[in-house]
């Protein structure tokens, strides 16, 4: 059966719209058909999307640096959904020359093609360092060290709202011949609430879901640094009037649509964060903020300019030059990507957020 026939049926045995974030799951995380659980191709030239990882090492550098700050030998690294592998290798390449190693190097992936693609990239360059990763398939409990998602958050299953006589609607996915958007009939107040003057049909994204995992995430962690890095933006960027249509976003093949009712678990399907609501969210369960930035001034304060000073010869010199420039420009991924990190029992001033700290605009 196919996935579009299995989404069409949980709409006819619902007898009436599912949720957008229902569709969502199904689309990505259908346990054999989803996007993220099948075998296709995601990562890099061949699939539908780049990365920051996957753009230059020197991204994972910078990162390593920043976790060098919390690493004592005595605690981990948690990463979530770590993609083709390529973050955990450049951490842990990069911290191995800092000496500041984890103890484990945790990843949490739900895809079993991916944890092998994983294993497979880590194991080709840092056979010696194979000991110390381990895959989970849930939260684990008491976690001290530091915990990164990256490109995570964007991708969790989102509700779309649509704002009509002073209020929003929920938007449902129903099905008549093909996938259509359905208006559902009760009021929905999202939470935390939006307190902004909208257009009568604006349509916007809400992560429930999101909230939730930063509240489990509390849970699970016992002392430590949480670096969420992803494309978004605060509460007042994130409901601004040329944002009419919200921000779905679909990627197949390199090419972005708007559409998430064609090729149904071949193609991503994302939303932009709203950072402000993940910060609220992470203060009432009890995480402290302690940075916001763009991910250009992140990689600055970390240093990236100094991997190009270090490289003698010329022409990787100028290769390296041109990966800075795609993680740092703002026509780029320099502007649109921000680092959020939340701390737990930790005082620490992080270097990542010495060029700029935009928390007090969350």
């Amino acid at each position: 059966m196919s996935l579009e026939q299995i989404i069409k049926n949980t709409i006819v045995q619902n007898a009436s719209p599912i949720g957008f974030d229902e569709f969502m799951d199904l689309a990505l995380y259908h346990p054999t058909l989803g996007y993220y659980r099948s075998g296709l191709e995601k990562f890099g030239e061949k699939g539908d999307f780049i990365t920051a990882p996957e753009t230059s090492d020197l991204f994972g550098f910078c990162l390593a640096r920043q976790c060098a700050q919390v690493l004592n030998g005595t605690n981990d690294i948690l990463e979530f959904g770590a993609g083709s592998g390529v973050l955990a290798t450049q951490i842990l390449f990069e911290l191995g020359k800092l000496n500041s190693l984890p103890k484990k190097y945790y990843i949490l992936e739900l895809s079993g093609e991916l944890k092998h693609r994983q294993a497979q990239t880590i194991n080709k360059v840092l056979p010696e360092l194979m000991d110390r990763v381990v895959w989970l398939d849930e939260l684990p409990t008491d976690f001290s060290g530091v915990v990164i998602a990256n490109e995570v958050l964007d991708a969790m299953p989102a509700k779309r709202l649509i704002y009509k006589n002073n209020q929003f609607y929920e938007l449902g996915v129903g099905f008549d011949e093909n996938f259509i958007w359905q208006q559902l009939t009760t009021q929905f107040t999202p939470t935390p609430s939006v307190d902004v003057k909208l257009m009568n049909g604006y349509t916007t994204e809400v992560n429930l879901r999101a909230m939730a995992w930063i509240d489990s995430l509390y849970s699970s962690v016992d002392k430590g640094l949480v670096l969420l890095i992803d494309y978004g933006m605060g509460r007042e960027e994130y409901f601004h009037p040329q944002r009419f249509e919200g921000t779905l976003r679909c990627y197949h093949q390199h090419k972005a649509s708007d559409d998430p009712f064609i090729n149904i678990g071949e193609q991503d399907i994302t939303t932009s964060v709203n950072f402000s609501d993940i910060a609220d969210q992470a203060s009432v369960s009890g995480f402290k903020i302690s940075g916001y930035a763009t991910q250009a001034l992140f990689l600055i304060s970390l240093g990236i300019d100094e991997y190009l000073l270090e490289q003698l010869d010329e022409d990787k010199r100028i290769n390296l030059a041109q990966q800075v420039k795609q993680l740092v420009l703002p026509s780029a991924m320099g502007e649109s990507f921000k680092v959020l990190a939340l701390s737990k029992n930790i005082s620490v001033k992080l270097m990542g957020f010495v060029e700029q700290d935009l928390s007090a605009k969350l």
